[in-house]
């Protein structure tokens, strides 16, 4: 089977958790390949995310590493051989790899959180906030791309709106919530759309008040994908060309550690919803 030219963020990070057990148990990667019977090229691929690999092999390889953590072992089979194609695929011809990724990232994610100070979380955002977004920031984009774009980010908010929701759980600062992004009329639907949200009993939203005293963490915007396991857990943060995928170890501990952080700088969840109710009476 010939390489992947363009390998998911969930193909790679496979690779790179078989990379992080091999590297673990002190073997190079020629001594893995000759356990699957296999040359370090391929090796080499498969660890890049840019070869498959089998759930056959997937199990030998963890046995041979040493990995007892069932949990983890069997989580990297289902990545190993999931085979669906996921319904963001039609929007390969337009937009980047990363935002691709991202939705597939959201697919399997088992929870997420979110942390936002500029802009409302795109899973809660309104179509007519969208669309002021990406035609602001992409000026020169026809309206039938823009359309796309927005309809790429609508259906994103499936994990949230189906029958079986993962638990969502965003922390927004008052600032996100008051700049107007569209007209006055959009900004009073969007939030309604975040009070309406809100009112589910998987969601849940705080909000950051302005007069709080002493917060210094509005650098640590972020997404917080949970894995099948807490070692598979994703972080995404802004970067120059879209979203950047963080999954080292460290890094998580890190940035659970700063959710909970600013969760605990944020009204609590009704406070937050009076707070906002007030904003949309204002407009």
């Amino acid at each position: 089977m010939p390489p992947r030219l363009q390998p998911t963020a969930h193909q790679i990070r496979l690779g790179a958790e078989l990379r992080k057990l091999r590297e673990a148990a002190g073997l190079k990667a020629r001594e893995a390949a000759a356990l699957l019977g296999s040359n370090s090229v391929q090796m080499s691929h498969i660890e890049a995310g840019i070869g498959g690999v089998s759930e056959e092999r997937v199990r030998r390889l963890a046995a041979h590493y040493g990995c007892t953590d069932a949990g983890l072992v069997s989580a990297l089979v289902s990545m190993a051989t999931e085979r669906t194609r996921g319904w963001w695929e039609e929007y390969r011809d337009l937009l980047p790899q990363p935002f691709l990724d991202l939705a597939e990232l959201e697919h399997h994610a088992s929870y997420r959180r979110d942390v936002d100070f500029l802009h409302v979380p795109g899973l809660l955002q309104t179509e007519d906030y969208a669309l002021a977004l990406f035609s602001y920031v992409n000026p020169e984009f026809p309206k039938s791309d823009l359309e796309r774009w927005v309809e790429h980010r609508m259906k994103r908010r499936v994990i949230i709106e189906r029958p079986d929701p993962i638990p969502y759980e965003t922390v927004i600062h008052e600032a996100a919530l008051r700049i107007r992004v569209g007209d006055r009329s959009a900004a009073r639907a969007q939030l309604a759309r975040i009070l309406e949200l809100s009112e589910a009993d998987h969601v849940t939203v705080r909000v950051i008040p302005f007069d709080l005293d002493g917060f210094a963490g509005a650098g640590s915007a972020m997404v917080y994908a949970g894995g099948p396991v807490p070692k598979l857990d994703t972080v995404v943060r802004d970067g120059p060309h879209g979203p950047v995928f963080i999954d080292a170890e460290a890094q998580l501990v890190r940035y659970r550690t700063l959710f909970r952080r600013v969760e605990a700088a944020s009204f609590e969840p009704e406070r937050s919803r009076d707070l906002i109710f007030r904003m949309m009476k204002e407009l």
